[in-house]
């Protein structure tokens, strides 16, 4: 089994390499979501295709995080592109896939993500984050906002959307994939399995535990304008209700991290989510050297040094960060690409 999923993953990195002559440089541009939903403002950023190399440099770097070489507010190259809506993990943020926004971009798509208010770095929010339900609509609504912003709109195929997500984010793209969350389900497991994180994170932000909360969460956040998912190291599978992990029918992209690095236990994580789906919907691998923090950007060489003195407590998201990160990047961006088109 594990034969045959490395040898997809090389076929899938071998077409994508091949799809993009030219390379266009990546614009950045600063995102606003404009709706009704004055109580829960999304902000975040666009990467997209630009022929401009006369103002790039370094953005969403700092002494920790490498940044990507990047125009600003530059105009498009004209076209209409594929539309890669990502979404981060737990308190992370919408610069944490920076690098694969940046790789997709010269593969043809144009990517947008925001910070999920209530559970990104800088918006940590009990009351937010126990509306959980509310992770999977912001993505909706970043799509709704791409396809009718005079910006965007006539950029974005819209018969070619896709959505990736990390973590937490995982969890939000199976919600958007059809995945229905089990309240009854997940309480029950969490009683036999008191000690496992995604329980311990929804119990601390009372998902779900209100009538009123059990039906939000219960109810279809499936967005079907989405053509397919990729689902980094996700958490969360067992929140949701197998019969509706059985009828996805879009397809799925999974990456399961095994080296563990205070990462989940994919035996109740990817590995479980990829037997409940549709096997004909799934590719799932399992890179040996991959760990969940392996998705988030490349370290600098400075960055475990500066963490052990300021958050000696984060230092294991830079162990392995830097060359082996950065290839295990290049190994994703590739596959993703392909695996969307």
């Amino acid at each position: 089994m594990k034969h045959i999923l490395h040898m997809t993953a090389l076929a899938l990195a071998m077409t994508a390499s091949a799809v993009v002559a030219d390379n266009p440089v990546t614009d950045l541009a600063d995102l606003r979501v404009t709706d009704d939903r004055i109580d829960r403002p999304l902000e975040g950023f666009v990467w997209y295709p630009t022929a401009d190399t006369q103002a790039v440099q370094t953005y969403h770097g700092n002494p920790v995080w490498q940044g990507i070489e990047a125009a600003k507010d530059a105009d498009a190259i004209p076209g209409k592109y594929p539309l890669v809506v990502l979404s981060h993990g737990m308190y992370g943020n919408a610069m944490n896939q920076s690098w694969l926004a940046d790789a997709l971009v010269a593969e043809g798509f144009v990517v947008a993500a925001v910070h999920h208010p209530g559970t990104s770095t800088w918006m940590r929010d009990a009351d937010q984050a126990r509306q959980m339900w509310d992770r999977p609509r912001d993505v909706s609504r970043v799509i709704d906002h791409m396809l009718t912003d005079p910006a965007y709109a006539n950029l974005i195929d819209d018969d070619k959307i896709y959505m990736a997500g990390h973590s937490l984010g995982g969890f939000t793209a199976v919600a958007l994939a059809g995945g229905r969350y089990d309240a009854d389900g997940f309480e029950a497991f969490c009683d036999s399995h008191p000690a496992e994180l995604v329980c311990g994170i929804f119990d601390r932000w009372q998902v779900a535990k209100t009538p009123e909360d059990k039906v939000a969460m219960q109810a279809d956040l499936s967005d079907d304008r989405i053509k397919g998912f990729a689902v980094f190291d996700l958490g969360g599978t067992q929140t949701f209700a197998r019969e509706s992990l059985a009828g996805i029918d879009e397809p799925m992209l999974i990456f399961g991290a095994p080296r563990d690095i205070q990462g989940l236990d994919l035996d109740i994580e990817s590995r479980a989510l990829v037997a409940a789906l549709p096997m004909d919907q799934v590719t799932y691998l399992e890179p040996a050297t991959l760990s969940h923090f392996d998705f988030l950007g490349v370290c600098t060489d400075k960055a475990e040094a500066i963490l052990s003195e300021e958050e000696p407590d984060d230092v294991f998201v830079c162990q392995h960060g830097q060359a082996e990160r950065a290839a295990e990047h290049a190994m994703i961006a590739a596959i993703v690409a392909a695996s969307f088109r």
